[in-house]
């Protein structure tokens, strides 16, 4: 028995009596997160196939990814434009039209609820959630999303991690939570990435032309000026 531990004279430490006190008040105690973040979603699926072997594969866990994996809304999946904009135009009803697997996700959420609960849920991977997803007529995406609350894992991509953007707009708060990093060598040019933007000259030109617009009409000089400068020197 160590000798700096209670288990050598029965005694409680001060850690231990602090604890107890807390239980007795009501406080719960926190336990964190492990936020796993690798370089792609390819990597997540070899992760899980491995988590699904050990002693731990019945641990609550939920995958983050983008629509592009998870969406299986037909017009959506199927389109080569903006799923992401396409995806809030239906949430907002904005053309009349909203999205049925989105009003499902509470499905899916309670059925992994229900498999743990009856300690048969396993470590699954993204397309075990969207083929499970397609069966209840219930969104994946939004899904994960809902299952990140009650998760003790949760697997992502870097840039979900990194991205204050992202870690905002998914609701991750890291503080007092354990984060690990799968080949760690890739975070330098994965922040790199995350901080960066691609445009192209059209895109420019197009923008310099609305910018001319607002300022010639007097609208907002003070904040367009200065915007149309940065469009001009770029192009």
């Amino acid at each position: 028995p160590c000798s700096q531990c209670s288990c050598s004279s029965g005694k409680e430490t001060e850690k231990d009596a602090s604890k107890a006190k807390k239980k007795e008040n009501g406080d719960q105690t926190s336990i964190p997160k492990i936020f796993f973040g690798t370089r792609t979603h390819k990597q997540i699926s070899q992760i899980t196939k491995e988590l699904k072997r050990t002693a731990y594969s019945g641990v609550p866990m939920t995958i983050l990814s983008s629509r592009d994996y998870t969406c299986i809304h037909p017009i959506v999946s199927s389109s080569t434009s903006n799923r992401n904009e396409m995806c809030v135009e239906l949430l907002e009803g904005k053309q009349g039209k909203s999205c049925v697997y989105y009003h499902g996700v509470h499905k899916l959420s309670e059925y992994h609820t229900l498999q743990l609960a009856h300690q048969k849920c396993q470590a699954w991977d993204i397309e075990d959630l969207v083929s499970l997803g397609r069966k209840l007529r219930a969104c994946p995406y939004f899904a994960a999303r809902e299952l990140m609350l009650g998760a003790d894992i949760v697997f992502c991509p870097y840039n979900y991690l990194l991205d204050p953007q992202i870690r905002e707009s998914m609701d991750i708060n890291l503080k007092g939570q354990v984060v690990i990093l799968d080949e760690a060598h890739n975070i330098e040019d994965s922040a790199r990435e995350s901080v960066s933007y691609s445009v192209t000259e059209n895109q420019l030109r197009s923008a310099r032309e609305e910018l001319d617009l607002m300022v010639n009409n007097n609208i907002r000089q003070k904040d367009h000026e200065p915007l149309r400068a940065v469009c001009c020197s770029l192009t």
